[in-house]
């Protein structure tokens, strides 16, 4: 269960990168700062310290590619993901092991992470709200099991493939607050600020002294810890 609890997270920061927007002031690259709220099931809060779960993340883009990174246990993760092309990049340092990992991701990787969640059936209510600065209208959805939720969107911004995602293409607009589940862990993320900065350049490229491994070795290494 705990596996599954860090997967989720996993899943989690991969979904906190992909927001697609379509709207009206364009920023090429910047910070994103997420809020995340967990909805857990009474066995998962019983696999796993609440506690010790990020409350926020935050993510960097700049043009087709994202960064966003966290601390999980003794390692620090760092994902790189191509918007556009729904390819990334995991690097995993453990330093009180002194050890250094790599793994590019496919977009079959990419979509493995999600648990095959998709989402659909995207409806406007005409419900208005302002959420951190920003005139956003409720939409609800569903996934493919037929869970139903519900998410904030404006048309106040638009970014670049670097903080998007086609999940959401249907709403049209930047999803600023939306819950999802991936890999078997409720969540709900709010955008908490996005700052139009210097961010990048970022790359696939693995860097000089990581151990490339594929994300299966990586997933046979986790093992259940």
């Amino acid at each position: 269960m705990f596996k599954s609890i860090k997967t989720g997270v996993l899943s989690l920061i991969l979904i906190s990168s992909a927001i697609y927007a379509h709207a009206q002031k364009k920023i090429d690259q910047g910070s994103i700062v997420y809020g995340i709220e967990y909805v857990l099931t009474p066995e998962q809060k019983a696999a796993v310290d609440v506690s010790t779960l990020p409350k926020e993340n935050k993510l960097e883009f700049n043009g087709n590619i994202s960064k966003l990174g966290m601390e999980m246990g003794p390692a620090i993760l760092t994902i790189y993901k191509d918007g556009l092309n729904n390819t990334g990049l995991l690097l995993i340092d453990i330093p009180i092991a002194q050890k250094q990992y790599a793994a590019k991701m496919s977009k079959e990787d990419m979509e493995k992470q999600t648990g095959g969640i998709k989402y659909s059936d995207f409806k406007a209510t005409g419900e208005k709200q302002t959420i951190s600065g920003y005139n956003t209208e409720k939409f609800t959805y569903k996934d493919n099991n037929g869970v139903a939720y519900e998410l904030w969107a404006t048309k106040d911004i638009e970014l670049t493939p670097g903080a998007n995602n086609v999940e959401f293409k249907d709403v049209n607009a930047t999803p600023i607050k939306f819950t999802v589940t991936q890999g078997g862990v409720k969540t709900t993320l709010t955008i908490k600020s996005i700052k139009e900065q210097k961010a990048g350049p970022f790359s696939l490229d693995v860097p000089s002294g990581y151990e490339q491994k594929t994300m299966a070795e990586l997933e046979a290494m986790k093992g259940g810890g």
